[in-house]
């Protein structure tokens, strides 16, 4: 007979499945290396997703792709709803993007991650009917400080002020984008910095709540699948989040709402991804502050990845050495 004890750890991912995750990010950012600077980020993102797919049936889960990437631009995808995992294990859902940032790993600039989290079945809010969010990020100094339905520049006095710095030391990270034009212009009236980043807003908010980072605060529309991604990283960093969804026009809208989304709600962290039994899993394909990318040091092949786990609130980094021959070898699990 199965204890309750023992029967509650195999309905909860555990502690080791981070390091079960941890494979399927770096075979996703060492297959798609070969495709950095090379301009094509359907190529990299179609090795990535090949790659972390075949892993990933190798863990001990149950998992459902409750977000997945691609479909708002034709790309190859983990599909939403799709299994994953030898289903021997616990039920959990899974945010995953086997690339985020396929255009800085086309065009080999910096900040590109593979990234997978994973949180019990349930919890992560399906936010796959609407594929944009507007988001504010910040370190714990922003509980009960900031707000995303204030003004940038109110947002940003009142989080220096809990932070003890001046507003001129103050940098936001930003997507460089048309429709955050006025946004931008807004944070530098207001006398801070903008680190503007032209694509992978994941690494960009939890540089936001990280103790160490020179990032103060990320916000901006981006894509809302690396929105819920993002929350499973930010209730292991203890930092705050917020979100609202941003539908291009009113048919989607319209699908959001017939899905149970609420398009004028501002979604708190725990409405994002309920409970803190999330883990975050990202390794480097290209050099970045978060992580460095993928490196090639004779015969060996180098990943750095960081592993972030909710509930105990741990930051865990993995530098590995992969012997490149055995990735000239078709079946590698």
């Amino acid at each position: 007979m199965v204890s309750t004890d023992t029967a509650a750890l195999y309905l909860h991912p555990d502690r080791n499945i981070a390091l079960e995750l941890v494979r399927a990010t770096e075979a996703a950012a060492i297959r798609s290396s070969p495709w950095i600077g090379r301009g094509d980020k359907l190529g990299a993102d179609g090795a990535a997703v090949d790659a972390m797919r075949a892993f990933l049936g190798t863990v001990n889960f149950d998992g459902v792709v409750v977000i997945g990437e691609g479909e708002k631009d034709a790309a190859p995808m983990l599909f939403n709803g799709e299994r994953v995992g030898n289903g021997r294990g616990p039920a959990c859902d899974i945010a995953v993007d086997p690339i985020d940032g396929t255009s800085l790993t086309a065009a080999g600039r910096q900040n590109a991650l593979s990234v997978i989290a994973v949180s019990d079945r349930g919890s992560m809010l399906d936010a796959s009917s609407v594929f944009y969010m507007d988001k504010i990020v910040t370190d714990a100094s922003g509980i009960g400080v900031v707000d995303i339905r204030k003004p940038i520049g109110e947002n940003l006095r009142a989080l220096a002020a809990a932070k003890g710095k001046q507003i001129g030391e103050m940098r936001v990270a930003v997507l460089n984008r048309p429709r955050h034009e006025q946004l931008i212009a807004d944070i530098r009236a207001a006398g801070a910095g903008t680190r503007l980043i032209s694509d992978g807003d994941v690494a960009g908010g939890i540089n936001a709540a990280r103790y160490d980072s020179r990032i103060d605060m990320c916000v901006g529309i981006g894509g809302s699948p690396e929105g819920i991604t993002t929350a499973c990283a930010i209730k292991a960093l203890g930092g705050f989040m917020q979100g609202r969804l941003a539908p291009n026009d009113d048919a989607e809208r319209a699908r959001g709402e017939a899905a149970g989304l609420d398009c004028d709600q501002v979604y708190e962290l725990d409405d994002l991804v309920k409970g803190d039994n999330t883990f975050f899993v990202a390794t480097g394909v290209t050099d970045g502050e978060l992580v460095d990318g993928v490196s090639r040091k004779g015969p060996i092949i180098r990943t750095e990845s960081i592993v972030l786990r909710g509930k105990s609130g741990t930051i865990r980094r993995v530098l590995a050495d992969h012997l490149a021959e055995k990735w000239l070898v078709d079946d590698l699990l």
